[in-house]
């Protein structure tokens, strides 16, 4: 399954997960490292070859991340990106200086199509730049094969040791046939063969839990989202009635949710499955606060105390399965990347369980990667592809304080734009669409009567990475008919409003 690796070093630039997911997109296994991986790990790995990330520190910083002099030894090619070009570049003894202007944005870059890096490209191409520091002075060996009029060395290449740098972000979508730069590398540089496929995976992993589970016990947490129903199909296939599924039923979910996830999971796989329902409990756990980051710790913690008071009652298991993916794992700061945002799937874990494992099954997959897996397996499409979820559920998609008539109007409201957005055919075009109960209530008048009733705001993003979106155009038939319908079929809503702000500046929820 993993024939063939690149290694990708995190110095911790915004875009590192983008680097790793577009050289599977080429058919090619990745992993994220932190830049002072040792030597004799990078051995015992073999990559094919080796990426330098960007990073937002400079070269000229006292505390700046610097990678093992020594990795330009073994023989593997390379190709730093942003910071990692510049940081080649002093390590292996050329100049990199401050920029007198910062160049950020999508530029027009005049190419060398002589070079492997660029094979088949046109003179010029157009690369989003996003830099301060520069290369003034090529380290030895090395020769231009590309530029810019504010940065004459925005890439570099020594042809004989297979060492490349750019200046420029090929990962992101602004960069025209940013793509074709990652193929060249992989194909051209490194010798690919292109053995990763994701077709493999579900088979290849059924059959290694098999093995390393046996016949013991395993206990997993079902959220009723890809992430843990994909991974909890995989062990039932693997283990079958030696599974048990806990899912915690916050009340908190969309309307249905909860019977769907459990229609699937008792009646299409037969999984052991105990449904709590303990919305009253979460509820009056939340009642008052109207701090978002207050909300998330409190069902975070109030879920684990469930899931251990479950777990108790069936005993001892040898194993915890959790559905945690390549991006929790990065983003939970466990590499030397900045930490984003923390996982309850990495850390935060019940301490009380007497298991000797945890089982990780899609630990390195993205969420593409695992929707693949997921319709694989004969997971519903529906469920495979649900719209993104946080863990706290609605409660973050309720501004303020929480009660359950508030619940049960952005369910009614929510569900009513992902109707409506689903007769439209659009959901598969935009990435993410949900309702936003706000706090705040507006004049309005509805059967001559006047009314003061709550404002319902939609939000709708299209976005490749989830780093960064759009707002989606949604016709504006289909808004009105959304509105009309929301207004006059959900209590206590008198006005509807479309959030048409991209991320940046805003996020993609509201809290």
């Amino acid at each position: 399954m993993k024939n063939e690796l690149i290694l990708i070093l995190d110095f911790g630039g915004q875009y590192n997960q983008l680097i790793a997911r577009r050289v599977r997109e080429c058919n090619v296994y990745s992993e994220v490292v932190p830049f002072d991986i040792s030597i004799e790990k990078i051995k015992e790995k073999n990559p094919k070859g080796i990426i330098f990330t960007g990073g937002p520190a400079s070269v000229f910083g006292k505390d700046s991340p610097k990678c093992n002099s020594k990795i330009f030894n073994l023989g593997i090619p390379i190709l730093g990106i942003c910071y990692g070009m510049q940081l080649m570049t002093v390590i292996l003894g050329g100049k990199v200086e401050k920029a007198t202007k910062r160049e950020y944005g999508v530029t027009n870059v005049k190419i060398d199509n002589n070079s492997l890096l660029f094979k088949d490209f046109n003179s010029t191409n157009n690369f989003l730049m996003s830099h301060t520091d520069f290369v003034e002075n090529l380290p030895s060996g090395f020769k231009t094969i590309s530029s810019t009029p504010s940065c004459p060395n925005s890439g570099m290449e020594n042809k004989d040791k297979n060492f490349y740098g750019i200046q420029f972000h090929p990962e992101v979508v602004h960069s025209e046939n940013g793509i074709n730069v990652i193929k060249n590398f992989l194909y051209e540089i490194c010798k690919c063969k292109g053995d990763w496929e994701v077709s493999s995976f579900a088979k290849e992993k059924i059959k290694s839990l098999k093995e390393k589970i046996g016949n013991k016990k395993a206990l997993c947490a079902l959220s009723g989202g890809v992430d843990s129903s994909v991974a909890a199909i995989l062990l039932h296939k693997a283990i079958g009635k030696n599974l048990t599924c806990i899912f915690v039923d916050h009340g908190l979910l969309r309307k249905n949710e909860g019977n769907e996830v459990e229609e699937v999971f008792k009646n299409q796989f037969d999984i052991n499955l105990i449904r709590v329902n303990c919305k009253d409990r979460f509820l009056q756990k939340l009642d008052g606060v109207i701090d978002p980051e207050k909300k998330r710790k409190i069902i975070g913690e109030e879920f684990i105390r469930v899931f251990e008071e479950e777990a108790k009652k069936i005993g001892t298991v040898d194993y915890l399965v959790q559905g945690t993916i390549y991006p929790d794992v990065i983003e939970s700061g466990l590499g030397k990347s900045s930490v984003i945002k923390s996982h309850h799937n990495v850390g935060g874990l019940p301490d009380y369980v007497d298991f000797k494992e945890i089982v990780e099954p899609l630990r390195d997959l993205f969420k593409d990667e695992v929707r693949k897996v997921g319709l694989e397996l004969g997971i519903p499409e529906n469920l495979v592809y649900r719209q993104p979820f946080p863990g706290p559920g609605l409660a973050i998609r309720i501004i303020g304080n929480i009660t359950e008539d508030k619940l049960n109007i952005l369910k009614e409201a929510d569900s009513i734009f992902r109707e409506e957005i689903a007769n439209a055919g659009l959901h598969k075009s935009i990435n993410q669409y949900f309702a936003v109960l706000t706090n705040l209530k507006s004049v309005g008048v509805m059967g001559d009567e006047r009314t003061y009733d709550y404002t319902i705001a939609l939000r709708a993003i299209e976005t490749t990475d989830f780093m960064t979106g759009v707002w989606s155009k949604i016709p504006y038939e289909v808004l009105e008919k959304v509105s009309s319908r929301i207004v006059n079929e959900v209590e206590h809503v008198n006005r509807v409003v479309y959030d048409i702000t991209s991320k940046p500046p805003a996020t993609i929820e509201w809290e």
